[in-house]
Parts: structure tokens; C-alpha cells; sequence
């Protein structure tokens, strides 16, 4: 019965792994139907890319740093207890991954290829599995420290801030450094709009990430008897809050209502284990909220030419999803209790502290190096010709 237990949660992590890598196709599509049409190509090869880089990266440095554990040994010490180690890093890895999927959404169109590859070892290797150790390993006593000051540790059951809004604020000083698209800001106050190239392929990303987020929440419990329906429950009612809210606040936008349901369940991800629907609900619905009137702000006002609105989505959404937590979480508003809300606006600050601190280094010093952006003539011709040889459907390759 033991070995058929073990088995068992190998299976179950195994599955979640599986239905997180299928994000990585919506966090594609999701590009592919936001930018130019001239960069849709290469929105397709960065995803992938990145995900084999961020493998290594993981496989190599950075998941002995959260956790302590190198795959360098012999293969029959890999295969204790059925692998479960090798399906968690697995399932882990698909984590980690989502960081340099989230950048590349902010900043598509300028980048050049090369560095960002680079940028996604350094982040997935090094800065990431510096805070997911500290959050979810208890690395250099962070955990420990909170739960003596405030009564709890910081609580993120699934990455809203681990994952979410660490990405979203690393993403943020790669955005700044790169600088706008050219043309998309103009000195007399005026903004040229780059509207989506497809609104089915944009829509066609939401919807793989929104099901495949309920294996990134329901499966992160890890083990088959910790699974919760509650977890379930509560992503499905921040899907729908988030999606409502995009569609009232957004005026209809098909952008923003698509985006809407994925601002709610990066908010919903920490607490989801913990929140009464209810209170799931609300967290959505503010978060769906938040998305599009910061993601307005940002672009309109304050000039941040964040192509998908990373920023606003998963970092300003995911710490939000943080503090949620700590206030919906708590047994006063129905949650389940054991979080404090000075806890989680610790861990909070922490995480985009770090994110900050870890984009400015990876991005300036690569900047300082070797440089981030295609130069003019390239990024006129888009990224696709320049950097890859062809375009997204090849007319102009074939028509002569």
C-alpha cells in the first residue's frame, strides 16, 4: 500500500507538470495574438526557447539552491520512491518557467534574442530559487523569522507572489531599460496604438492558461491526500470575478476581458486554499478590476510600454493576491485562518523587493555588455525577418 501511495503521487504531481506545461502554449498564443503580426514568429520561438533554457538552468543551479537537491548522482538514486523527486522538480520546473514567459510579454517587439536567453539562465538559475527557497524550502531562516514576529509564516500556496508578481516586477526594470517600440510615443504628448494582430489567437492563449491553471493550483498541494476541492472552487470563482470586472471596467475590450480571468486567478493563487468562494470572488473581481485601469494608467500616463502588461497583470495583480490572502484567508471573513495579514504584506514586499533588485542587476549589466534591443532598422522590419528569416505566413517568402 505504501509503493502504491507513492506511485500514486508521482502520477498526480506528474499530471499537474503535464497540465502547466500546456500554459506555456497560452503564454504563446497569448503573445502571438497580442503583438505586431511582424513578431508573431518570434513570439513562438521566445516561449519555447526560454522554457528549454530555463530547463537547464533549473536542472543545473537552480533547483539544488530552493531545495537543496542535485540530480548528479547515479540513476538508481534518482529513482527512490518512484522518482517522485524527479516528477515534483518536474512539476516545479513548468513554475520557474512561467518567469521568462512572463518578461517576454513585456518586453516583445524590441528585444533581441540572444540576451534574452541569457537574461532566463541568470533569472532561473540564480534569482528565482533564491526567493522560491526562502517562501517554500524556509531557506535562511525568512519563514521562521515571520512566523515568531508576526504568529504565521507568509503563506502562497500557489504563486501569486512566488511566481506571479515575482515575475511581473522583474519584468518591469527589463521593460524600462529596453525603452518604448519606436513610434509608439511622440514628443508632442500623442501615443500611437499597436492594436492586437488577433483577437482569437489572444483569446486562444487565455483559455490554455485558464484550464491549465487549475492544475497550477488544485496540483500544487504535491500529494494525492492533500489534494482540495476548495482550491478548485476558489480559482474558478476568481476566473469569473476577474472576467466580469475586465468586462465592465474594460467597456467590453475583448483584450481586457480576456485578460480579466487570468488577473483573477494570479490573485487567487496564494489564499486559494484557505478563502471561502466568496471571498475568492471579491479577490478576482478586484483584481480583474486593478488590471485594466492600471494597465490604462501605466501605458497612457505614465508612458510604460509594457506590451501585455505584465507589470499590472502578474506583478501588481500577484501582490495583491498576496495581501488577499491575509485578509480573506482570515476565519473573520470565512477563510480557513493560520495567516496574518502582516505576514503576507512582509512576504509581499520581500518578493518585489528581490524581483526588482534581481531584474536591475540581469538586465542592466546585459545591457551594459552586449546590449538588450534590436536597432532600428531591425525592429522597423520586425523581429520575425530580422531575427528568424521568415514571417508568420511566409507571403512575402513565397510570392516571387
Amino acid at each position: 500500500m505504501e509503493q502504491f501511495k507513492t506511485s500514486a503521487d508521482v502520477l498526480f504531481v506528474l499530471l499537474g507538470a503535464i497540465m502547466v506545461l500546456a500554459m506555456h502554449a497560452g503564454f504563446a498564443f497569448l503573445e502571438v495574438g497580442t503583438v505586431r503580426k511582424k513578431n508573431q514568429v518570434n513570439a513562438l520561438v521566445k516561449i519555447i526557447s526560454d522554457f528549454s533554457m530555463s530547463t537547464l538552468a533549473y536542472f543545473a543551479v537552480g533547483y539544488a539552491i530552493a531545495y537543496g537537491t542535485s540530480f548528479f548522482g547515479s540513476a538508481t538514486e534518482l529513482v527512490t520512491n518512484s522518482g517522485y523527486e524527479l516528477v515534483k522538480f518536474f512539476f516545479l520546473l513548468t513554475f520557474a518557467a512561467a518567469i521568462p514567459a512572463i518578461v517576454s510579454g513585456g518586453i516583445a517587439e524590441r528585444a533581441r534574442f540572444g540576451p534574452q536567453l541569457i537574461a532566463t539562465f541568470l533569472i532561473v538559475g540564480f534569482v528565482y530559487p533564491f526567493f522560491e527557497g526562502m517562501v517554500w524550502n524556509g531557506n535562511f531562516g525568512f519563514q521562521a523569522w515571520l512566523e515568531t514576529t508576526f504568529g504565521n509564516p507568509f503563506h502562497d500556496f500557489a504563486g501569486s507572489v512566488v511566481v506571479h508578481a515575482f515575475g511581473g516586477w522583474i519584468a518591469l526594470p527589463a521593460v524600462l531599460l529596453l525603452g518604448a517600440r519606436r513610434g509608439r510615443y511622440h514628443k508632442d504628448g500623442a501615443i500611437s496604438a499597436h492594436p492586437p494582430s488577433s483577437i482569437p489567437f489572444l483569446a486562444l492563449g487565455a483559455w490554455i492558461l485558464a484550464v491549465g491553471w487549475f492544475g497550477f493550483n488544485v496540483m500544487s498541494a504535491q500529494r494525492l491526500e492533500a489534494i482540495n476541492g476548495l482550491v478548485a472552487l476558489n480559482s474558478l470563482m476568481a476566473m469569473v470575478g476577474g472576467t466580469l470586472a475586465a468586462l465592465a471596467v474594460g467597456r467590453n475590450d475583448p483584450g481586457f476581458v480576456h485578460n480579466g480571468p487570468l488577473a483573477g486567478l494570479v490573485a487567487v493563487c496564494a489564499g486559494s486554499d484557505l478563502m471561502h468562494p466568496l471571498g475568492a470572488l471579491v479577490v478576482g473581481v478586484v483584481a480583474g478590476g486593478m488590471f485594466v485601469l492600471l494597465f490604462t494608467q501605466a501605458q497612457n500616463r505614465w508612458r510604460i510600454d509594457d506590451v501585455l502588461g505584465v507589470w499590472p497583470l502578474h506583478g501588481l495583480c500577484g501582490a495583491w493576491g498576496g495581501i488577499a490572502a491575509g485578509i480573506f484567508g482570515s476565519a473573520t471573513l470565512g477563510g480557513l485562518g493560520g495567516v496574518n495579514l502582516m505576514s503576507q504584506l512582509a512576504g509581499t514586499l520581500a518578493g518585489i523587493a528581490i524581483a526588482l533588485a534581481g531584474g536591475l542587476v540581469v538586465y542592466g549589466a546585459i545591457k551594459a555588455a552586449i546590449g538588450l534591443r534590436l536597432d532600428a532598422e531591425e525592429e522597423f522590419a520586425g523581429a520575425d525577418l530580422s531575427i528568424h528569416k521568415i514571417s508568420s505566413t511566409a507571403e512575402r517568402e513565397t510570392s516571387w
